[in-house]
């Protein structure tokens, strides 16, 4: 929102060309070089990076856009729909198994998208285009046998130089924001890596220790916020149908979260478990 003045398309090769220098460095510190050099000399891991790449860049442009555009709300509805597609893609492609009360938690938060989604009298190409790409994205990502800290290394190098070219354009052609719009704006920019890489690099980690259909419900954290962030700080009027589709999403969060705690416990109580 305080980038409001820049283009999305800008904001987000901003964030390419940050993130890219923020993870470099960390590559030596974390000992990944090697692993980040044998992944571009590999044909089909680059390939795959290139399709998590395009995802995480869409992504990237339409939720930036939305925002900027005053659909706060249209954005916080994809990314509740997303980790009922998580779940979908965890089941169907990965062959994961959810339990009684997790279907009964997924029917629970189908059923607040929907009345949402209903609610809003439109099609929310928006909230389904976020909801598809980031999907896929965590999909991916899960499978693609490459370490969180290089996979985010090689996508963001791999739109590194369309990045740089279209910006230096830009500030040749004196329409960039960077070093013609002020101090602040530039700051905010360069801080663009921290808000990009750090919770991609955690959300990458995630994927590869949790069940994709785990990630999917812990995901309702998102637009829980962005929820908050446009009634209490944008001033976004909430209806009844918003409040209402609260009450079942965080219903389902509730009922995922103690079954999950539930199954926890009685592994840890099970002799298997128990060290000899």
């Amino acid at each position: 929102k305080t980038l409001t003045g820049v283009p999305a398309l800008e904001i987000v090769l901003h964030r390419v060309v940050w993130s890219f220098l923020l993870l470099l460095p960390l590559l030596p510190l974390q000992k990944r070089t090697g692993e980040f050099l044998s992944v571009m000399k590999h044909p089909r891991s680059l390939a795959t990076l290139l399709a998590t790449t395009i995802l995480v860049a869409v992504n990237w442009l339409l939720f930036i856009w939305s925002v900027n555009n005053g659909l706060v709300l249209q954005a916080s509805l994809g990314y509740y729909i997303n980790p009922l597609f998580s779940v979908l893609l965890g089941v169907i492609i990965l062959g994961e198994r959810l339990r009684r009360a997790q279907v009964i938690a997924v029917l629970l938060a189908g059923a607040g998208v929907l009345h949402l989604t209903i609610g809003l009298g439109r099609f929310p190409w928006i909230a389904l285009s976020l909801a598809f790409t980031f999907g896929l994205y965590g999909l991916v990502r899960k499978i693609a046998p490459v370490s969180a800290l290089v996979g985010l290394a090689v996508e963001t190098l791999l739109m590194l130089p369309p990045s740089l070219g279209y910006l230096t354009y830009l500030y040749l052609d004196g329409r960039g924001a960077f070093l013609h719009s002020g101090t602040s704006i530039d700051l905010l920019l360069m801080a663009s890596a921290f808000a990009t890489a750090l919770p991609l690099l955690f959300f990458n980690l995630g994927t590869r220790i949790l069940h994709l259909s785990t990630i999917g419900f812990m995901q309702y954290i998102v637009p829980s916020c962005f929820f908050l962030f446009a009634v209490f700080v944008f001033g976004e009027p909430i209806s009844s149908v918003q409040l209402w589709t609260f009450a079942l999403i965080w219903a389902a969060l509730a009922l995922y979260t103690a079954d999950s705690m539930i199954l926890h416990r009685k592994t840890l109580a099970s002799p298997a478990s128990k060290p000899e």
